[in-house]
C-alpha cells in the first residue's frame, strides 16, 4: 500500500469516527425531542436555539463531573468496562461500505476502511465482544443491581445472537458471500435484499433491538427494577462512555441493516444519474441517501422506545428461544427450498 493510500485510509477513519461521535451526540438530543413530542412536552430548549447545543452541554457536564469509584469496586476492571464498551462500538464501522469508489484524477478512493471477504463475521465478532464491556462493568462495580444487569445483558445477547446469526444464514443463501461490499454491489438499483428476505430482515431488526439493549429489550438497565442496571455505580465520563456506546451501536446497527437489506448506497436509476451528472456526483448522492436510510432506522429505534413498554424478563427469553429461533430455522429451510427449485 502506497503512502497516499495510507493517508486516505487514515483520513477516512478519522471522518467515520467523528461522524459516529456526532451522530451519537445528537441522537441524545433527537431522542429527548421525540420523547417530548410523544408526551406533549417541549424538551430541551435552553442551550442554544431550539436547544441544539444541549449535547455539547451534556458532554461538558460529563467531562467536568466528579470521578467516583466505589470503595469496594475492582478499580482496574471498573475502568476497563466502559473503555471496552466504547471501543467495540466504534470499531464495528470499519467494514461497512459507505459508498461506491470515488475517482479523483488518478486516485481511486474506496469509501470503506477495510474491504474484507468475511465482513459479516467481523461484525458478529465485534457484537460478541461488546457484551464484555457491560459484564465487566457490572461485575467490577460490586453492586447487586449492577451484577444483575450484567447477567441479564450476557444471557440476552447470547440468546438473540443465535437468532440473528440464523437470519443471516438465509441471506447468505441468497447472496452467496460474506463480504459487505459484494452484498451492497448485488443490490444495484432496486434489487434490495429486503424484497427477497422480508422475514429475515424482521428477525434481524428484532435482534438488533435486543443486541443494542434498546426498549423494549432494555432489561440490563431497567430503571424500575435495577436502579440503572450495569452502570448504576458509574459517573462522569465513564457513564458517558456507556451512554455513547449505546447510541453508536444504534448507529452502526442501522448501517448494517441498511447495507444487508435496504440497498446500502444503491438507489433507483443510479446509472442514469451517473450518466447525467457524473459518476462522482452519483456516488456522493448514494452516500447521502445511505445516511438518510440510517437516520430513518435511528428514528424507528427511538419511536419504538417511547411507544412500546419493555418486556418482562421471562417474556424476553421466551421470545428469543421459542419464537425467533424456530422462525429463523423455518426461514432458512424455505429459502433453501426456493433457491433449489429456481436453480433446477
Amino acid at each position: 500500500m502506497e503512502l497516499a493510500d495510507i493517508i486516505v485510509k487514515f483520513i477516512l477513519v478519522v471522518i467515520i469516527f467523528a461522524i459516529s461521535l456526532v451522530v451519537a451526540m445528537y441522537s441524545t438530543y433527537a431522542e429527548r425531542k421525540l420523547a417530548a413530542f410523544f408526551q406533549d412536552r417541549v424538551g430541551p430548549n435552553r442551550a442554544g436555539p431550539w436547544g441544539i447545543l444541549q449535547p455539547l452541554a451534556d458532554g461538558g457536564k460529563m467531562f467536568l463531573k466528579e470521578e467516583i469509584i466505589p470503595t469496594n469496586a475492582s478499580g482496574f476492571l471498573f475502568i476497563v468496562g466502559p473503555s471496552l464498551a466504547i471501543m467495540t462500538a466504534c470499531i464495528g464501522s470499519a467494514v461497512i461500505p459507505w459508498g461506491q469508489k470515488l475517482v479523483i484524477g488518478a486516485h481511486v478512493i474506496d469509501l470503506q476502511v477495510a474491504d474484507i471477504n468475511v465482513g459479516i463475521l467481523y461484525i458478529f465478532g465485534v457484537v460478541s465482544l461488546g457484551v464484555y464491556g457491560i459484564m465487566i462493568g457490572g461485575w467490577a462495580s460490586n453492586n447487586k443491581y449492577s451484577l444483575l444487569g450484567a447477567i441479564r445483558a450476557a444471557s440476552q445477547n447470547i440468546s438473540y445472537e443465535i437468532s440473528m446469526g440464523l437470519s443471516i444464514i438465509a441471506l447468505l443463501l441468497v447472496t452467496g458471500t460474506l463480504s459487505l461490499r459484494e452484498i451492497a454491489e448485488q443490490q444495484h438499483g432496486w434489487h434490495w435484499n429486503v424484497l427477497y428476505q422480508p422475514v429475515g430482515f424482521i428477525l434481524f431488526l428484532i435482534c438488533a433491538f435486543a443486541e443494542t439493549n434498546r426498549s423494549p429489550f432494555d432489561l440490563p438497565e431497567c430503571e424500575t427494577e435495577l436502579v440503572g442496571g450495569y452502570h448504576t455505580e458509574y459517573s462522569s465520563m465513564k457513564l458517558g462512555f456507556y451512554l455513547f456506546a449505546e447510541y453508536i451501536n444504534m448507529f452502526i446497527s442501522s448501517a448494517v441493516m441498511v447495507t444487508l437489506y435496504w440497498g446500502a448506497y444503491n438507489y433507483p436509476f443510479m446509472d442514469t444519474v451517473a450518466a447525467s451528472v457524473g459518476p462522482n456526483a452519483a456516488v456522493i448522492l448514494g452516500v447521502v441517501l445511505m445516511f438518510a436510510k440510517i437516520f430513518l432506522f435511528i428514528f424507528f429505534f427511538m419511536w419504538v422506545r417511547w411507544t412500546i413498554p419493555r418486556f418482562r424478563y421471562d417474556q424476553l427469553m421466551d421470545l428469543g428461544w421459542k419464537t425467533l429461533i424456530p422462525l429463523a430455522i423455518a426461514n432458512i429451510v424455505v429459502t433453501g427450498i426456493v433457491i433449489t427449485l429456481i436453480n433446477r
